[in-house]
């Protein structure tokens, strides 16, 4: 159109990729709303519906008209809830001033990250990682320092490795447990011996702890914050309900810690999105006060899912799976297949394995390069017993 004005588009907004697993996802449901039968391991999200009784409360909020705005860092019953929550479950002794109720945990990690960081600021981020870290500590100026893993320590960071990767630079530790992609979740000695690492220094601890209901085992789960003062004072917990109470799409969730970087991050939100939703606030506060055995079953139900899933997967030879311990990821190798043809394409990473699986076998996966790792791809089990056999069946024959 003559005229018209060259659209200018940031340097940041260029710089920032799109989420590898919803990207992932969207196809596979554009394929399945076309016919096309597709088994999707995509996106992290319960296969369970939200229970009733927290729908409900979400249903008579608004009926009873609690849909204007809220305090900013949400209403106060809800962060007493919270508040009482994390004394109750993690040991944790927040002030309601100390917790602010973003619009889901992946909110709680950015202004995190934009209360905090300033430019040049390293972030040590142990890999694998979740896609989004990376991306949520660039776009506030800071600088990724990754840390790599190994597949021999259940790709969890060992006290040296976290030492060696400090500098006069380092602002923050980031920790992930139970962790997304692999669902590798680190014991209370771990923990403790990370603590030891970082005792007189100033890095403060990012701990993302939404995945601390799904654990599998004999595992216990433990808030990095809990372990010792030392650690309480240097860290900010991350939790929400998406995954515990299945309501990804209700996008809900909190930050608990030092009260300057939670007021840091209540002026931040008071110029982004004001409050999370009045009346999913309402919801939440049922969500956390109401004692139900639904959320024990979906546990129950992930724990089985995790163990067929990995068992089938190491029974595929050449592909190396360890165990999730939480979570509902998996995480195998498959780097032996990098360097053959498949179905007419060559393999050479995690990006053409994923690719070529899902255009010869109509299985959605994601490719383990975009969370740091390129040996590996994700799968989510979070779906039908049918569903997994089918999609690893095909896996499976693919690879024969």
């Amino acid at each position: 159109m003559k005229g018209c004005c060259r659209m200018k588009i940031s340097k940041r907004a260029q710089s920032i990729p799109p989420s590898a697993t919803m990207a992932v996802t969207a196809k596979a449901k554009e394929m399945k709303a076309a016919g096309v039968d597709v088994v999707s391991f995509g996106a992290g999200e319960p296969d369970f519906d939200t229970p009733d009784y927290i729908k409900q409360a979400a249903i008579e909020a608004i009926k009873a008209g609690k849909t204007k705005y809220t305090a900013t860092p949400g209403m106060p019953a809800l962060r007493k809830a919270i508040s009482e929550k994390l004394k109750k479950e993690n040991g944790l002794d927040y002030t309601t001033e100390q917790i602010i109720v973003n619009l889901g945990a992946k909110h709680s990690v950015y202004e995190t990250m934009q209360a905090v960081l300033d430019e040049g600021d390293e972030v040590i981020l142990p890999a694998p990682y979740w896609v989004t870290y990376p991306e949520t500590i660039k776009m506030a100026g800071g600088v990724v320092k990754v840390l790599e893993t190994k597949r021999e320590s259940s790709y969890k960071v060992i006290p040296d490795e976290l030492k060696a990767a400090i500098t006069g630079k380092t602002t923050m530790f980031l920790l992930n447990s139970p962790s997304n992609p692999g669902g590798f979740t680190y014991s209370p000695n771990e923990l403790a011996e990370l603590a030891k690492v970082l005792e007189g220094t100033d890095i403060m601890v990012l701990s993302d702890e939404i995945y601390e209901k799904l654990i599998y085992g004999d595992t216990k789960f433990v808030s990095f914050a809990s372990l010792n003062e030392d650690a309480y004072k240097r860290t900010i917990t991350i939790n929400g309900l998406s995954k515990t109470f299945a309501m990804t799409g209700w996008r809900i969730g909190y930050a608990a810690g030092p009260l300057e970087v939670i007021k840091a991050m209540g002026r931040l939100q008071s110029h982004m999105t004001q409050n999370a939703v009045s009346f999913v606030q309402e919801a939440a506060i049922t969500a956390l006060s109401t004692p139900s055995d639904e959320i024990e079953k979906m546990r129950q139900e992930f724990e089985k899912r995790a163990r067929y899933m990995a068992e089938r997967l190491n029974s595929i030879k050449g592909v190396i799976c360890p165990e999730p311990t939480g979570a509902f990821y998996c995480f195998p190798d498959v780097s032996s297949y990098y360097g053959r043809t498949i179905g007419g394409t060559r393999i050479t990473g995690s990006l053409d394995f994923a690719r070529a699986l899902f255009e010869q076998a109509k299985v959605a996966v994601v490719p383990g390069g975009p969370f740091g790792c390129d040996a590996n791809i994700r799968l989510c089990f979070a779906y039908s017993k049918e569903e997994i056999a089918k999609g690893i069946d095909r896996l499976e024959k693919w690879l024969s």
